[in-house]
């Protein structure tokens, strides 16, 4: 059994019935460890999951690792050195971390450490190439995404500023301010600007409510920004996937295409 066999069996999506099967394998291991944080008391037939999926879980990072230099163009003491610092074996580290407690009992983890299991589910994106070309998306586009976030954070703290210094009617059914603190200003721009609004919060003079008609109107385009960017970033992706899938069908047929006879 070869380091390029193990290689190209945990890579995601290679063509090959064991490959297949180790997908198939890595995508149950993924259902089974997250569905014991879809309830609130443990049963006993989740700690199989837990256990089952922890262990399947380490021994894929153990052979990631182990093959680590041959899917990186660094040299191979490097790419072995830097391996488990890489974002995705960073998460992978986190989720096995609470399989820790049910194999060692003496092992004590906080339920905080334990949520680390959701890291889990984050792993399915390199099995669907859907989920995997958004990913792509996100890490190309970060920066005008970025910008948009920085815009709609300083909305929000401006207009929670003008808010919590200009709303001071007092509330008729609480009999108090809407606004008790400044968190709660905050709070009530980002709902507003997201156009959600709970109603829990809401101004009750006249220049609140003008406040809250511009923030809204403000909040649609902010919202339809992110939304635009990734999609033609999205397609954009997927055209130069197609196109390349075609060049290297093409670049085989021409290489394995029948000779010519004189």
């Amino acid at each position: 059994m070869s380091r390029k066999w193990i290689s190209d069996l945990v890579e995601p999506r290679k063509s090959g019935a064991l490959s297949h099967a180790y997908d198939c394998m890595m995508i149950v291991a993924i259902v089974i460890g997250t569905v014991p944080l879809l309830f609130r008391e443990q049963r006993p037939l989740f700690v199989y999951f837990d256990v089952i999926s922890g262990v399947i879980y380490m021994v894929d990072y153990l052979l990631r690792w182990l093959t680590c230099d041959l899917r990186s163009d660094k040299p191979k003491w490097k790419a072995f050195l830097l391996y488990p610092f890489t974002p995705m074996a960073i998460m992978d580290f986190l989720s096995i971390l609470p399989t820790f407690h049910l194999l060692a009992p003496s092992y004590k983890l906080t339920k905080a450490v334990r949520l680390l299991k959701i890291f889990r589910f984050t792993k399915i994106v390199h099995y669907f190439a859907p989920l995997e070309i958004f990913v792509t998306v996100l890490k190309k586009q970060w920066k005008l995404l970025l910008a948009v976030l920085f815009v709609a954070f300083f909305d929000i703290l401006v207009t929670a500023i003008i808010i919590f210094q200009s709303e001071y009617e007092i509330d008729p059914v609480t009999g108090e301010y809407v606004f008790k603190t400044f968190y709660d200003a905050v709070y009530w721009a980002a709902i507003t600007l997201s156009t959600v609004g709970y109603g829990d919060l809401y101004p009750v003079s006249n220049m609140g409510k003008t406040l809250s008609i511009f923030s809204s109107l403000l909040g649609i385009a902010i919202i339809a920004l992110p939304s635009s960017i990734v999609t033609a970033g999205y397609m954009q992706e997927l055209s130069r996937r197609v196109k390349a899938r075609e060049g290297e069908e093409k670049e085989n047929h021409n290489v394995t295409g029948p000779d010519i006879e004189l």
